[in-house]
């Protein structure tokens, strides 16, 4: 063992310099912490040294000579007491919370526990390794390709997962599929082209491990919600290089326009609860990361349902998101985030020092951001919930943010599925929800709208089950939810009867065009547009497999094309996309922003609002200047066909999606009433007097 120079106590992490390495570590209860140097392919240790500075809570040092391609773990010492919430463990190899790039194969293992059985027991060989990155990964050509910029108001947004979008995908070369450069593949790009994407919203690319229950099962965590390192590129999604591949995905996606947005999970790590192993942050302090149980500190909360939770009130806790986040915005040029389960960022107090861990809409972590000259210029996406007490937080966040609304998604299941929702609701998910939205500056963009996300069904499951088939899973099916608010129509799972089919179409189109004719941020899951299936499966989440994968051989053209249409769509309409809520007020063209009408024609009255068998209705959106036309949303819901009676004037329609791609017929304009075809929306505007079309 060797003693380090001084070195310096910033930036945390591993630092390349003239003169070396620059090791950064911080614990403020730790007493001492060393760096293990390992063979190139994170083989055995060949040299320990401790880092003998510590200031303001940062142990520090210089390694002289070396440089990019250094692998090293952490071990650090200190009291062993799970009562105090102390667990330290030098026996235990540690991965930097600050790695870039990881080598190694993990490997699940006793030794990884802190157990009576297995404390004394070394779990490096087991373990993940962090190695300093190089002038290649450092200095990444960007070819001048900068970020798109899209607004908000024309964002569309595809969650997709980076390997089962294009493992299956035949035009992309058999040795991409599956990985950064796959996603970055002409054929990969064309088709997010073809539909008009202008967001994809990566499931999580953070380096992760899968559970050990899983393993034992023979199965992953494919989704990647089980992070080790906040800024290192999962390996799994690579084939040599994950930040120079991933770097080259980010430029060839911007270079097509087309903006990235990364699912990130600070609410947890992989370590579990007090049964769970020793791999990183426990073991370098504990007492910091995480959110302690009162009275108990030997145990976690879990607010999150994983077995702990991050504690972003702790001021080092909250410098390394905010590090990490500045990291993929300014290194890795991504366009923004979605927080998973972001309700934990924001439970402030400290549970194990009395406070209640409560959600705080004043917490330090979106002050953080929102004075940051970085973070607070990207799109910032909450998934407003976890499982903690008071967690369910939707339309809580503050002005700057934006929201996933499950409430859109279980209002537009209900009203076209299963008539349980009643026009209120639905009026309310089509303007934006702005019962929960509007406040503090808020514009309709903060409700990001969804039908389907990865949790759950895919659009063809939800017309296609009745129930969850989760059996692959090795939970019996017990796990997912049961509440999936879908309609078999009449046979679980597929089937040649042509109307059960027909009827399927008919549900599919109408909610993906409701999807896009809302007031809002659409967001579309990758592989809708397919009619990608899985089997049923509402929580895939362990399913690395065909389960998962998009199967382009089966791909539903007509829809991919409906798709495109409906995007175009709401692109080429922008009261489709207003960034001003629908308050009612007079329009330049004499009428209002918005207009909810029956099937009459005429305004709803009180007394139609309060109806719960009714499920055809209108909404008139008023031209706001010249350039632009009164539009017409018609929804019938109903399981048959209904003449809506128009508003004066000649009607041209545009949408029609009981038609099979979503146009209109080329018919005359119409100025009395429209059929509107069973289980469909119809979009319609109003001609200038004087013209035919």
């Amino acid at each position: 063992m060797s003693r380090l120079e001084p070195g310096a106590p910033y930036p945390l992490g591993a630092t390349r310099t003239d003169r070396g390495v620059n090791f950064a570590v911080f614990s403020e209860t730790a007493s001492r912490i060393f760096v293990c140097v390992h063979g190139a392919d994170g083989g055995p240790e060949i040299a320990r040294h401790e880092l003998t500075e510590h200031t303001d809570g940062v142990f520090h040092g210089l390694l002289p000579g070396a440089g990019a391609g250094l692998v090293y773990g952490l071990r650090a010492e200190g009291p062993a007491d799970p009562d105090r919430g102390l667990r330290f463990n030098p026996n235990k190899l540690l991965l930097d919370p600050y790695a870039r790039q990881v080598v190694g194969q993990f490997q699940w293992t006793d030794a990884h526990h802190d157990t009576p059985a297995s404390a004394k027991d070394d779990n490096a060989r087991y373990m993940l390794k962090a190695m300093v990155p190089g002038d290649a990964e450092d200095h990444f050509d960007w070819q001048g390709v900068g970020k798109p910029g899209v607004p908000l108001d024309r964002s569309v947004l595809y969650e997709v997962h980076v390997k089962g979008f294009t493992q299956r995908h035949p035009a992309v070369p058999p040795a991409q599929r599956g990985t950064y450069e796959g996603f970055a593949s002409p054929p990969a790009i064309a088709h997010l082209k073809r539909l008009g994407i202008t967001a994809v919203s990566l499931l999580p690319v953070h380096q992760s491990i899968s559970e050990h229950f899983l393993t034992d099962r023979g199965l992953v965590n494919y989704w990647g919600y089980n992070t080790i390192g906040f800024f290192a590129p999962d390996r799994r999604l690579a084939r040599a290089n994950p930040i120079v591949e991933f770097k080259t995905m980010v430029r060839e996606l911007h270079r097509a326009g087309i903006e990235v947005i990364l699912d990130v999970v600070y609410n947890h790590t992989c370590e579990g609860d007090h049964r769970g192993p020793t791999l990183s942050f426990k073991g370098l302090d504990n007492r910091a990361y995480y959110h302690l149980r009162r009275g108990l500190p030997s145990h976690y909360e879990n607010f999150t349902g994983t077995g702990n939770s991050l504690n972003l009130g702790h001021p080092r806790v909250l410098q390394m998101v905010m590090d990490s986040l500045r990291y993929w915005v300014t290194e890795m040029q991504v366009d923004g985030f979605r927080f998973d389960l972001a309700t934990t960022l924001a439970r402030q107090s400290r549970v194990d020092r009395g406070g209640d861990g409560g959600f705080d809409r004043e917490a330090n972590f979106f002050h953080a951001v929102r004075q940051d000259p970085v973070l607070s210029r990207v799109k910032l996406i909450a998934e407003p919930w976890d499982v903690g007490m008071g967690g369910y937080q939707v339309g809580q966040f503050p002005a700057g943010w934006s929201e996933w609304n499950d409430r859109y998604r279980d209002t537009v299941r209900s009203f076209w599925i299963s008539k349980a929702a009643y026009r209120g609701e639905m009026a309310s998910r089509l303007s934006g929800t702005s019962e929960m939205f509007r406040h503090a500056g808020r514009r309709p963009q903060s409700s990001v709208n969804f039908v389907t996300a990865h949790d759950g069904f895919p659009l063809q499951d939800v017309v296609s089950y009745n129930s969850k088939h989760n059996e692959a899973n090795g939970e019996e099916n017990r796990d997912g939810t049961s509440d999936n608010r879908s309609w078999n129509c009449g046979v679980e799972g597929p089937t040649d009867m042509l109307a059960v089919n027909a009827t399927r179409w008919r549900l599919k189109r109408a909610m993906l065009a409701t999807l896009m004719m809302s007031q809002g941020t659409p967001m579309l899951l990758g592989g809708d547009e397919l009619g990608r299936t899985q089997g049923g499966n509402n929580n895939a989440y362990c399913q690395d497999n065909e389960i998962s994968w998009f199967d382009w051989e089966s791909a539903d053209e007509d829809l991919i094309d409906f798709t495109a249409w409906m995007i175009e769509i709401r692109q080429n309409f922008a009261q489709l996309r207003s960034t001003q809520w629908l308050r009612g007020a007079p329009t330049a063209s004499g009428t209002r922003d918005a207009m909810w009408l029956n099937r009459r024609g005429a305004e709803m009255t009180q007394k139609q609002w309060e109806e719960t068998d009714r499920y055809v209705l209108g909404l008139l959106l008023g031209a706001r200047d010249t350039s632009e036309s009164d539009l017409l949303l018609l929804l019938n819901a109903e399981g048959s066909d209904w003449n809506m009676a128009l508003p004066a004037g000649r009607w041209q329609a545009i949408v029609d999606t009981g038609q099979r791609d979503g146009r209109a017929p080329e018919i005359s304009p119409v100025s009395v009433e429209r059929l509107l075809k069973a289980r469909s929306v119809t979009l319609l505007r109003r001609l200038p007097s004087g013209t035919d079309a």
